[in-house]
């Protein structure tokens, strides 16, 4: 097994991940004398793994040997919790904002050797470089890993200092890629151009299903971004939270919608949208299209745009599972037109509403709908409680994605009350499983 190991793992030339497939195969057949079995690739294969995983701390310090750099005891240390890691749990977590070990946070210097060992261990299907010190030049090198990379499923660069030129050379690289499917650049300055490039991509890339350019420094894109998603098949979630997107945008990304079948989770929280545009999105959920989670938080509604909400969910929509409305200006007037609409309709099992004006009306028609088991207790950000014989609501830190930005140091970062996108989006993939 040693030998195969060293065949597969060791070659004198760095293969493509083509080449190195065949000859994982050429060394089983060897080995074994014999065609190779489904069972025995399989087997074959978790060695491979095994190994490569065991040498993750070392092909480091060889990477920077090699490369003539200090090594980053911070990235030292997780490639060596990473060798630990089973093969189905293969997330590689190099996060500047990690408050538990003794952080040296990642730059453009050490990307570039951090890529050359994960060029060569096939493994790692998560990395999470989350809140580093990555420029453009290190966005570059990880464009040209991401090119000849066919293993990583998603990247998440969140919070770096990656900028228009990053995002160009990122953008470009997922022309070629077939294997990436989540890709999060939130709080990366890449401005309108860079949000253009990935708007350009995703009409022809058909693999990414999750992109986050939220709080990018983009002004209302959404004529690029409609565009793209006319034509896109594959996205299922995108999120352009902090997009200065205004009732024009949202309109443009409704009529859009009307001819997308595939997305499933839309971001446009804290932006400038008021009841117009949420009329139009209105329409478009009576038409029970393919979205299942809507996320309008810190916008501008008010009562009228909640009713409109209230009259499509009630009425037409049963395909909507989680929304929040969190600080929209709502009075009582519209939350408790969405609570009735909720008595209507029970497909829609999460709702978040806190940050509005939660007056005796809206108190004791969302209190209800807890006392009656309508809604779960964990399926809302509010808690009833009584004074003097007066309903009130408490806040409950749970929403869409609480964890989004950062995690609990301790327990479960997964915590679905916290994160009901998890569950909703987990739920969903067993039904497309199931059929």
């Amino acid at each position: 097994m040693c030998r195969l190991i060293h065949c597969c793992v060791h070659g004198n030339a760095q293969p493509t991940p083509h080449i190195l497939r065949e000859q994982q195969a050429q060394c089983l057949q060897q080995h074994t004398g014999s065609a190779p079995l489904n069972t025995a690739i399989y087997n074959s294969g978790a060695a491979c793994i095994t190994a490569m995983s065991e040498n993750l701390t070392q092909h480091y310090v060889d990477a920077c040997q090699d490369l003539n750099q200090p090594v980053n005891s911070f990235i030292a240390e997780m490639l060596s919790q990473a060798e630990h890691l089973q093969p189905q749990n293969s997330t590689l977590k190099i996060c500047g904002n990690n408050r538990l070990v003794n952080v040296k946070r990642v730059t453009d210097e050490n990307v570039l050797a951090l890529c050359r060992v994960l060029d060569k261990n096939g493994f790692i299907r998560d990395l999470d470089l989350k809140y580093n010190n990555i420029t453009d030049n290190g966005a570059m090198h990880i464009a040209n890993f991401l090119k000849v990379n066919s293993s990583l499923l998603s990247l998440n660069l969140m919070g770096n200092d990656i900028g228009t030129s990053g995002a160009e050379h990122i953008s470009k690289a997922l022309f070629d890629n077939e294997s990436l499917k989540s890709l999060r650049m939130t709080g990366n300055k890449i401005g309108n151009k860079g949000g253009m490039f990935f708007a350009s991509m995703l009409q022809i890339n058909s693999t990414l299903e999750d992109l986050d350019l939220g709080d990018c420094d983009l002004e209302d894109t959404t004529i690029h971004i409609s565009k793209m998603l006319k034509v896109n098949s594959t996205l299922q979630e995108i999120h352009l939270s902090k997009h200065e997107m205004t009732d024009f945008g949202i309109e443009r990304l409704c009529e859009a919608m009307h001819e997308n079948v595939t997305l499933k989770y839309l971001d446009i929280s804290c932006n400038k949208i008021t009841r117009d545009g949420v009329k139009c999105l209105a329409k478009l959920l009576k038409a029970n299209t393919a979205l299942e989670i809507v996320d309008l938080t810190s916008n501008r509604m008010e009562d009228d745009g909640a009713m409109y909400l209230a009259e499509a969910i009630g009425l037409y929509n049963r395909s909507l599972k989680a929304l929040s409305i969190v600080s929209n200006n709502i009075t009582g007037k519209g939350l408790k037109a969405l609570a009735a609409s909720l008595k209507a309709n029970d497909c829609l099992m999460y709702i978040y509403i806190w940050g509005n004006k939660l007056d005796e009306n809206a108190c004791m028609a969302f209190a209800d709908l807890l006392y009656t088991s309508r809604l779960a207790p964990s399926s809302t950000d509010v808690q009833p409680y009584i004074v003097d014989g007066r309903v009130h609501l408490a806040e409950l830190s749970h929403g869409l994605r609480t964890h989004y930005y950062w995690t609990p140091s301790y327990g479960s970062a997964d915590n679905k009350a916290c994160n009901s996108t998890i569950e909703v989006l987990n739920n969903l993939d067993d039904n497309d499983t199931n059929n």
